[in-house]
């Protein structure tokens, strides 16, 4: 079979992008996923994305991690797949669209993708850490001296060692002097530091807010690939109508055999 894909990426969370609206592409196949998404052996990226047909919205986000096994909510991969619907006229400037954690709404205006994030409604203290779900699970901790933080080996050991074989997202972060935040994320699923991580960037901000770093609701958070910004409502400690916005790029297309 050949098929047309494209590779779209969001403040550089990378994701190889397939219109299945055919249900032509065989998504139970773990290990063809995961060669393709090599970044020696395949296209490279860090997750696959099926949009598929969805008889109450205008379509499904299908999402797969590096490793080939469907994954959570990405919050990077659902702005790229709203860019993406609106690339094969799907959509115009609004859309609602379903995924693994529910529904979702957003807003497209040129390359800027603002996404609607499911509500937050426990956070939970670790030992100097907070873990809540922001539609994947995320562990969000205070370091110093962020940009020499090792943060490979000590997201491996904590993802593993404190969340068990299913794991967590791990998030390191650091007050910046613009007022905002630094983050960087180790990703399961990808099993490495990703350059963003969507729904990381969410429960940093939220994290902030909750531990009272600042009163802001709406948040600069900078990953490694770029800027996003959060805003978001909050009552009694529960976080609702939760906006995450950047830019989602097209980078190119090809053909993919399998």
């Amino acid at each position: 079979m050949e098929n047309t894909f494209y590779k779209y990426q969001g403040t550089g969370n990378d994701f190889v992008m397939i219109d299945n609206r055919n249900r032509q592409f065989p998504k139970d196949d773990i290990k063809l996923i995961a060669k393709i998404c090599h970044r020696r052996f395949g296209v490279g990226s860090d997750g696959l994305i099926l949009l598929e047909n969805d008889e109450a919205t205008d379509f499904r986000m299908v999402y797969f991690n590096a490793d080939g096994n469907e994954g959570s909510m990405c919050g990077n991969g659902g702005r790229c797949i709203v860019a993406f619907a609106h690339f094969l006229d799907i959509i115009k400037k609004d859309t609602t669209f379903i995924a693994v954690d529910g529904l979702h709404e957003a807003t497209i205006t040129g390359d800027v993708v603002s996404l609607k994030m499911t509500n937050v409604s426990e956070v939970k203290k670790k030992t100097n850490a907070l873990f809540m779900n922001t539609g994947s699970p995320h562990h969000v901790q205070m370091v110093k001296d962020l940009k020499s933080f090792a943060v490979t080996k000590e997201g491996a050991r904590m993802r593993y060692g404190i969340y068990g074989e299913k794991g967590s997202n791990i998030n390191f972060v650091e007050a910046n002097v613009e007022g905002g935040f630094d983050i960087r994320t180790y990703e399961r699923g990808v099993e490495d530091e990703t350059l963003s991580c969507g729904t990381g960037v969410t429960a940093v901000a939220l994290s902030m807010y909750h531990l009272g770093y600042t009163k802001n609701k709406t948040i600069a958070v900078n990953a490694l690939g770029g800027n996003l910004e959060v805003t978001f409502e909050e009552n009694q400690g529960i976080y609702n109508n939760i906006y995450l916005q950047g830019e989602a790029k097209q980078v190119f297309k090809g053909e993919l055999t399998w």
